[in-house]
């Protein structure tokens, strides 16, 4: 499959899983949601869409994107090194070009929009959508892409988004210590199995991952009732835990005090 829609009615979160050597650019056709990777969180729109390297990552809907849409349809380009030689004669090693990003947000210009519409139609009426079409549509998207992205050729474009940033793994838990990622998901962002996790986690910080975040997210908490006048329930919220009961008890048995007597000691 080159082209793909998905519709994805209200939820939490959704794991994009990794594809070994699967580019993708994805266009939102309806509704609002969020994309969370190693080191990057971003909120599309139907005036967003966001291209990505091969690595795993997850679409999230917080509760005002809920509110502004019951469900969420989006476009998918998915880009394969062997059709894109295929298709471009092209030796995708022959470029050294690399782009400082795994994952990026862009802005849909009338050009983007206008393919994305031409993509739609296809979609819903695959009786159109012969090869020839299906090539010339995704070389079509190739030079628009390589022109947005100031690459020097359409095989520098490609050639770059075959090579994803190593990001560290220490990286990747700071920029998430405040989401409410379980410890399988968190893995899953670091391309690990929850077992070798653990154990690379403890080798890095000298404690269990859930000991660990949870003293993290309980701090954080505790500056920001002293910080700021917002309701306790939006404090736990931001902090990464989807349950008041839950924050109220755990900040409880470690302060010693309920988080509202904690505000005004």
């Amino acid at each position: 499959m080159v082209f793909g829609k998905q519709s994805m009615p209200e939820f939490d979160r959704i794991p994009k899983e990794y594809a070994d050597n699967e580019a993708c650019f994805v266009f939102v056709n309806q509704g609002e949601v969020s994309v969370r990777s190693q080191n990057d969180y971003m909120n599309l729109n139907k005036s967003t869409g966001v291209l990505a390297k091969c690595l795993h990552y997850f679409f999230e809907m917080n509760e005002a994107q809920r509110k502004s849409s019951e469900c969420v349809e989006v476009i998918a380009v998915l880009i394969y090194p062997s059709l894109v030689e295929e298709l471009f004669e092209f030796d995708l090693t022959q470029s050294n070009y690399s782009f400082n990003f795994n994952i990026k947000q862009v802005q849909i210009d009338r050009l983007l929009e206008n393919f994305k519409e031409s993509i739609n139609i296809l979609i819903d009426n695959p009786e159109l959508a012969d090869e020839s079409i299906i090539k010339n549509k995704l070389k079509e998207f190739v030079l628009l892409m390589s022109k947005s992205q100031n690459a020097p050729s359409q095989l520098d474009f490609l050639s770059a988004l075959f090579k994803p940033i190593d990001i560290s793994f220490k990286t990747t838990i700071q920029h998430n210590l405040y989401s409410s990622l379980s410890i399988d998901d968190l893995a899953r962002l670091c391309h690990l199995s929850t077992s070798s996790f653990k154990r690379k986690f403890s080798e890095v910080y000298e404690d269990t991952p859930k000991k660990y975040i949870a003293v993290k997210k309980l701090e954080k908490a505790a500056s920001l009732l002293k910080l700021n006048d917002n309701r306790i329930s939006d404090i736990a919220y931001d902090v990464g835990f989807e349950s008041l009961a839950t924050f109220n008890r755990n900040f409880s048995k470690r302060y010693g005090k309920s988080p509202s007597e904690y505000r005004l000691s």
